[in-house]
């Protein structure tokens, strides 16, 4: 039996053409409808993604800050602000260059601002061993420390120490450099170490396991490794620290629309499409801009802060066990003693 193909008519090929043009016109008018609303509550919408501000008045004269990674986003405006307020800014940073553009961008806006830029890789444990010996030989107070510079979900590469390069950088660096100069905190309190951590705190763990994930290596979870680490640290050593008029606070900036994410295509893309609802390097700037002067936090210390106020840590975060066991394994992979 010879069945013929069915073909279908004139008009029902213009039935189909009508709904496609009616639901490409759905989307198109639905598009105009959500631009509308954007544009019209764009105000709003800024508004509440930048989030919490800094109301503090402190002054710094005569007091000395060390922004790691300051030559670039919340770090760069860090320092600005800082500056503006009296503070000597010292602007540790691994490419030179970059930072001399950056010191040179503040003092435009601020000519009366003291800042200096030092070359600080702390992806090497050579150069920050070098750079806090010449900074003690040549600095005599360091009233606030900042550990801010940072990367995030990079490809998968080593320090040159052999480290994962998110947990070396973003938390092992640190880690050395605070240890290297907490003498000179202690020595210059009243003094503050504030620690730039994220959000992203939340969903991670530390892998103690394979911590330098030779394992296997997922960069998205490696950073959320990194910056678990960063909310751990800044606890167990504000436990060490008590009773020594050094504070210690951890905090997450905001989802800021800065380099951090030029590792990562997709987050790029992102960030570019939704940039009305993240923070700019200013207004991420803020909580560490809190962390760092604001007087009703002179005797807090071991705390976790967003948006210029208290904030949750995922129970992770929380545990005094893993943090003790992360600062041993810290301590035994740069090679010191900190007791």
């Amino acid at each position: 039996m010879i069945t013929e193909e069915w073909q279908p008519t004139g008009g029902e090929c213009e039935g189909e053409e009508r709904k496609i043009m009616m639901v490409l016109l759905l989307i198109v008018a639905g598009l105009g409808v959500v631009s509308l609303l954007m544009i019209l509550f764009a105000p709003h919408i800024r508004k509440y993604a930048a989030g919490g501000v800094c109301k503090s008045a402190a002054r710094l004269d005569g007091k000395t800050v060390l922004i790691t990674g300051a030559n670039t986003g919340i770090g760069k405006e860090t320092a600005l602000d800082l500056a503006m307020r009296g503070a000597r800014v010292i602007m540790a940073c691994r490419d030179v260059e970059k930072g001399e553009e950056a010191a040179a961008s503040i003092r435009a806006v601020c000519p009366s601002a003291q800042v200096e830029v030092r070359e600080l890789d702390l992806a090497d444990t050579c150069s920050i061993r070098a750079f806090a010996q010449k900074f003690l030989r040549e600095v005599n107070q360091l009233h606030i420390l900042i550990s801010n510079a940072g990367v995030m979900m990079c490809p998968y590469m080593k320090t040159i120490d052999g480290f994962e390069m998110q947990i070396g950088v973003n938390h092992l660096g640190h880690f050395l450099l605070t240890f290297l100069l907490i003498g000179l905190l202690k020595r210059s309190a009243p003094a503050r170490i504030v620690v730039v951590s994220s959000l992203a705190h939340n969903f991670g763990w530390i892998r103690f396991h394979d911590l330098h994930s030779q394992g296997s290596y997922n960069s998205g979870l490696a950073y959320c490794q990194s910056k678990l680490a960063n909310v751990l640290f800044a606890r167990e050593l504000a436990r060490r620290l008590k009773g020594s008029n050094v504070t210690v606070n951890s905090l997450h900036p905001g989802t800021v629309n800065s380099e951090l994410t030029r590792h990562s295509t997709v987050m790029t893309i992102l960030f570019t499409v939704f940039a009305m609802f993240l923070k700019t390097p200013r207004e991420g700037a803020q909580t560490t801009i809190y962390c760092a002067v604001a007087e009703e936090l002179h005797s807090i210390s071991g705390k976790h802060f967003s948006d210029c106020a208290p904030a949750f840590v995922a129970p992770q975060g929380r545990s005094e066990e893993t943090a003790r066991r992360l600062w041993e394994v810290s301590c035994e992979l740069l090679g010191i003693e900190w007791d």
